[in-house]
């Protein structure tokens, strides 16, 4: 395989406009581009027509408005080039009318209220800051999408709107500590994404795998993850396969997969991209997750995103690295050999540190979701409560810089003990696994995200507060006749009114929760508790200063997430239901017969059956619950069900009594499990999901 020959070959990048285009047209959308204009119409229809011939030399045959709603997956309609012509004949069409405006159905999609049921109209339209590519002989083409009176119903739109806001007050800080030649400022995000791998013809076998993409019951196998010997472990030949094809697919639309290994659970593995800007690398997480899923289905394999698809295991997550560079090459998060002397590093982190302070219940609700409720502080991803972790020598170099006085950085050389090995330049802070967001060198690491989540949602988060600190902080440097003064107050400030938000220990540990209370730190440990920050007074008043989502956007969202929050439980309790009643319960009963007959034929042959007895009373008695808890299980879910509108009422209902309940079914029945004769249970266990694959 020539990597370089298939990178990006159906993608319509830089390389393909300049071919294609006239240099005019090409510099006009750069132009638009770079500097956030609209495009002229008839710039617009020579890059439709241009895009057309491209894509139909590369076999495509239809065009679609591929967009991100609020479901947090993508969608697209397809539309033939084809158009009649007199005689029967058809020619090949494509107008630049139909690249910049799409109209999808608006009513079927999650809205949160925006839209009724009869009123049916949206719009997709056209981003150009996003590479159209071809996927399935289709020419896709990254749009908004928003509603017939303007809203957003996507996760495309506040993230653009967010970008425009943070380079707008980043250029501003800039500009005032001298930076004039910086003309724009990017959000750049690498985003690690994990997942799991199983036999397809196994996965198959569980209904509660066909329907909600993890397992609803399933005993602990004798062997997890305790001996550590999957993570980073050799790749098994049918897995590597797989990456392979992967990689593969990935690079020929311009996706820079780089790194691929086992993580820690068995069955469980990572890729991770090189960083590229945020709207381009949302675009290709939704990719790739679509990706892995079709190639795996052609390794006979099934690829789990379920932020905990296994009870016992480590669930998966989605690792948000979170950076600012200017168009001039500088990273803004480079605190450099000097720190401590480094202002503009120092404002900028000042400027992190105030906003997810100030903001931490809405970047908690960002990533908040049913899957994710149960990983969150499971001693395998950072708790659900806000910290950020900078080091001790980040953080003494702050106070240094505070204290007028000098900090040499902790970067040393490390000796291993045997002359042949290198000496190794040691970083001068170590890495926090436990931290929710961690200053990892030149970046932030955002841990908190679900593998199943658009990155969307927590960057336009990070990227409004981030623009309200460093609003913040022009106004107090233009008011100052000493820029140093100011940017020293700054920090001094910050230091002073958010420290409490830095935690460079251990986040699992118990200490830390009753710590993090003391200093008036948020726990939102569910997604009902979490969700309404989104229309708390002071974080609508946010989104609407920077104009990144309005009031009705933002109710919008609760509602979706809330939904979402609801449904999802409802079909995992619904799947729980038709796997205890018509399978787990039947099995064990007839386990139980079997037993039963044992028992006979023992007493007919004089011999002890007392054994086979007591296993029999337990089974009993595990299965007496397993009724009753189904039992209960659905009476909650049609209390559920009666409440109609109130989504946040329904949800605290679900995490109140429906979880517990669920929780105590599988309890029983995976302790059956445990007791049973594997040829009577119903469905593959633990132990041959997760080591199946080799």
């Amino acid at each position: 395989m020539n990597i370089p020959e298939i990178f990006a070959e159906n993608v319509f990048n830089e390389k393909a406009m300049k071919s294609a285009l006239s240099p005019d047209v090409y510099r006009s959308l750069k132009k638009a581009v770079n500097e956030n204009e609209p495009l002229d119409f008839a710039v617009a229809q020579e890059v439709a027509d241009a895009m057309k011939e491209w894509a139909i030399s590369k076999g495509a045959t239809h065009y679609t408005h591929w967009f991100q709603p609020m479901t947090g997956i993508t969608a697209e309609k397809h539309d033939s080039f084809i158009s009649p012509v007199k005689g029967g004949g058809i020619i090949m069409e494509f107008s630049g009318k139909a690249l910049i405006k799409g109209e999808p159905d608006a009513s079927s999609f999650p809205n949160g209220g925006i839209r009724a049921t009869f009123e049916a109209r949206g719009y997709t339209a056209w981003d150009p800051s996003s590479y159209a590519f071809i996927k399935d002989n289709t020419l896709c083409i990254p749009t908004a999408f928003c509603s017939f009176s303007g809203e957003a119903l996507d996760k495309k739109t506040p993230l653009i709107r967010s970008l425009e806001a943070i380079n707008k007050k980043a250029l501003k800080v800039l500009h005032l500590l001298g930076k004039s030649d910086v003309s724009k400022v990017h959000v750049t995000v690498g985003a690690e994404q994990e997942y799991f791998l199983i036999d397809k013809e196994m996965a198959q076998k569980r209904e509660d795998l066909v329907f909600t993409g993890r397992t609803l019951f399933g005993a602990k196998p004798p062997k997890g993850q305790e001996l550590g010997d999957h993570y980073f472990g050799a790749i098994k030949p049918r897995v590597k396969s797989f990456m392979e094809s992967l990689n593969r697919e990935l690079w020929k639309l311009g996706i820079l997969a780089k790194t691929e290994h086992n993580e820690v659970a068995p069955a469980q593995h990572e890729l991770a991209p090189v960083f590229t800007l945020v709207n381009t690398a949302t675009d290709h997480n939704q990719l790739t997750m679509e990706l892995m899923k079709k190639v795996a289905e052609r390794h006979g394999l099934v690829c789990l995103l379920a932020e905990k698809p296994f009870k016992g295991v480590n669930g998966s997550g989605k690792h948000n690295n979170w950076s600012l560079v200017t168009d001039t090459g500088v990273n803004l998060l480079d605190p450099g050999e000097t720190p401590a002397e480094n202002l503009q590093f120092l404002l900028f982190l000042s400027a992190i540190i105030k906003a997810v302070d100030d903001y931490q219940d809405i970047l908690r609700a960002s990533v908040a979701s049913a899957g994710n409720d149960h990983r969150l502080g499971a001693h395998e991803a950072p708790p659900a409560i806000i910290s950020i972790f900078l080091g001790d020598d980040l953080l003494n170099a702050l106070k240094a810089f505070i204290n007028n006085s000098t900090y040499k950085t902790g970067k040393t050389t490390m000796r291993l003990g045997a002359k042949i090995l290198p000496p190794l330049p040691k970083d001068a802070t170590d890495r926090n696994r436990t931290s929710p967001l961690a200053f990892t060198g030149n970046k932030f690491e955002f841990r908190m995200v679900g593998s199943n989540d658009s990155i969307a949602d927590c960057n336009v988060v990070l990227n409004t507060a981030v623009a309200e600190s460093l609003d913040y902080f022009a106004k107090v440097i233009e008011s100052s006749s000493d820029v140093t003064k100011s940017v020293h107050d700054i920090v001094e400030e910050t230091i002073k009114n958010h420290e409490r938000i830095i935690f460079n220990g251990n986040n699992y540990s118990d200490e830390w929760v009753e710590e993090a209370k003391a200093r008036g730190l948020k726990n939102l440990k569910t997604t009902p508790e979490a969700v309404v920050s989104y229309t708390a007074e002071k974080n609508a008043e946010l989104f609407e200063k920077h104009k990144v989502l309005s009031r009705t956007e933002l109710f919008a969202i609760e509602r979706v997430m809330l939904e979402n929050y609801t449904r999802i439980v409802k079909i995992e309790a619904l799947t729980m239901l038709d796997m205890a009643k018509k399978e787990i319960y039947p099995a064990i009963n007839n386990y139980v017969s079997k037993l039963l007959e044992l028992v006979e034929l023992k007493k007919s042959n004089g011999v002890s059956s007392a054994t086979d007895i007591a296993l029999i009373s337990k089974l009993n008695s595990l299965n007496e619950t397993v009724y009753y808890e189904a039992e209960k299980l659905s009476v909650l879910i049609d209390k559920v069900n009666a409440i109609t509108e109130d989504y946040h009422k329904a949800s605290l209902l679900i995490k109140d009594e429906v979880l517990p309940c669920m929780e105590a079914l599988r309890s029983s029945a995976d302790e059956a499990e445990t007791c049973t004769d594997e040829r009577y249970w119903p469905y593959p266990s633990y132990a041959k999901l997760l080591f199946s694959v080799k």
